[in-house]
């Protein structure tokens, strides 16, 4: 079994990442979260099924719209939606799955452990784990 710090390591290491529920709203956790990862000189396409783009980065409307170098997925999104990101991105071939602090659901926990995902949903943030900073 890998330690929380090997799954953040995994999951941290891949070429590219998707934000499920990235927002305009720069006071959501959706947005702060986009943020961070472009702080971080990432690669990061954010998801949702409005908006053409999101800090200057244009959206994809759902998981399968996702480039194929995009193997992590964020998920800022509330549990019954997280149900469905998750389906998608399992069908999708995600590798590795960060739901962020109350995005989590059983069900989509269970999911991605049948499915084998690298997954962290212990409470950890990658706004903490990356060094988020609000400027």
């Amino acid at each position: 079994m890998k330690t929380i710090d090997e799954k953040i390591a995994e999951f941290l290491a891949a070429p590219a990442f998707g934000v499920a529920g990235a927002s305009k709203n720069r006071d959501k956790y959706g947005n702060k979260v986009l943020r961070c990862y472009l702080q971080n000189g990432r690669r990061a396409i954010p998801l949702n099924p409005v908006e053409t783009e999101i800090e200057g980065v244009a959206c994809v409307k759902a998981v399968d719209d996702l480039p194929t170098e995009v193997q992590s997925l964020s998920i800022i999104t509330p549990p019954q939606v997280t149900d469905k990101v998750v389906e998608q991105a399992i069908a999708k071939g995600i590798r590795h799955i960060w739901m962020q602090p109350g995005a989590q659901s059983a069900t989509a926990i269970a999911a991605c452990e049948r499915a084998g995902i690298n997954l962290i949903a212990d409470g950890s943030c990658v706004l903490v784990v990356m060094g988020y900073r609000d400027h």
